[in-house]
């Protein structure tokens, strides 16, 4: 993973970052986005799981850890959508 963003890609956070459609049962990634201003722990980076809800405009994400099955609260802007079921 590179640190920090690439030039044109610096600046302020997509809007449509913000307002993605993303429903239950969505397969999803987690990518950080490096242009919020809050902790995100590196080792969620890349890892993928299943949409199981939402709180608000963060979705709830299902994903294993190790042996174990964890769900994060996530914000949109960092999930990236994936196309295989």
């Amino acid at each position: 993973m590179a640190k920090g963003k690439k030039i044109r890609e610096k600046g302020k956070l997509k809007l449509s970052g913000y307002f993605k459609k993303i429903e239950e049962g969505n397969y999803v990634a987690i990518i950080i986005e490096e242009g919020s201003n809050f902790s995100f722990k590196k080792r969620l980076q890349g890892k993928s799981g299943i949409v199981v809800g939402r709180r608000g405009n963060f979705k709830l994400i299902k994903i294993k850890d190790g042996n174990k099955e964890k769900i994060l609260i996530i914000h949109p802007a960092h999930i990236k959508k994936l196309q295989w079921q």
